[in-house]
């Protein structure tokens, strides 16, 4: 989908628009490294499967494959692999569809609601640490601005984008 650039649109504002696309992206790229880094860290895991895991715990009776892929706007093949070792390191179920030979959902297990709970804990700190300079009222105006390029037809016409 491509969209085009607005006609009426004064260029000093095409380049402001442009500056804010930029700032977006080094700030979300220098909070997700840090994520990473401490996820890699403190757990010995990856954000993707960090991911997987949340999306799981939001389910607790679990997911179909194709559900969890839908979930993280990944394709099965991604997802397939971070799946397979998270059963190996027992924290996730792998259980047969009944009525549906190719279908598998995931569940967490015991142990993974229990190491992801830990996980989620030091992420809101992490994150909470990592935006501890904005106000109560700076978020507030960030959420509202994000919210309103989020909700923007010219997006979600081609992406879902009621996260």
């Amino acid at each position: 989908m491509t969209i085009q650039q607005n006609p009426t649109s004064a260029p000093c504002m095409t380049k402001q628009r442009l500056r804010v696309w930029l700032r977006m992206l080094k700030a979300t790229k220098l909070v997700e490294a840090t994520v990473r880094e401490n996820l890699r860290v403190e757990f010995d895991t990856t954000l993707p499967r960090f991911d997987v895991l949340a999306a799981l715990y939001r389910f607790e009776d679990g997911l179909k494959m194709s559900e969890l892929s839908t979930a993280l706007r990944v394709s099965n093949g991604n997802v397939t692999g971070i799946v397979e070792r998270l059963v190996a390191d027992g924290l996730v179920l792998r259980i047969p569809v009944a009525g549906d030979k190719r279908a598998t959902l995931v569940r967490l297990t015991k142990k993974g609601r229990e190491t992801f709970a830990r996980m989620a804990e030091a992420h809101a700190g992490w994150v909470n640490g990592i935006l501890g300079d904005l106000s109560d009222e700076d978020c507030e105006q960030a959420i509202g601005i994000l919210e309103t390029v989020g909700r923007s037809p010219k997006l979600t016409a081609k992406v879902d984008a009621n996260d």
